[in-house]
């Protein structure tokens, strides 16, 4: 059986790194969540999370999105093309939204992996 780590080369950690994502202007909306991607030429795909104050003052509902968001990343990393994404938290959610948010975590990223063929095919 073979381990998912979220491991440190599935980040996206420099603010390089953040500012290249939001310069490139790809953006796919839903309703709790945006995601901005950018095609990269690694073997695989990395995260970058923005959780604002705006979203939920308490740094423990914040931070819960965080681990929500990284995990449905970790379990999806096999299937989502080598791309830099940018997930930003539009709307508060609770673990009372988990499968809402599964869905439309699922749904962007079949939307992302479609975008990016069609950029590579032409």
């Amino acid at each position: 059986m073979r381990v998912l780590r979220f491991a440190k080369q599935a980040k996206l950690i420099k603010t390089d790194e953040f500012s290249s994502v939001f310069n490139f202007r790809k953006r796919i909306f839903a309703h709790y969540l945006v995601v901005h991607y950018q095609p990269n030429t690694l073997t695989h795909a990395r995260l970058g999370l923005v959780v604002g104050k705006k979203i939920d003052k308490r740094a423990v509902g914040r931070n819960y999105m965080r681990r929500v968001l990284r995990e449905l990343f970790r379990t999806q990393l096999l299937g989502i093309k080598p791309v830099d994404l940018v997930i930003r938290a539009q709307k508060k959610f609770s673990k009372k939204d988990f499968l809402s948010i599964k869905k439309e975590f699922d749904s962007l990223i079949l939307k992302i992996n479609q975008h990016t063929e069609v950029n590579h095919a032409r």
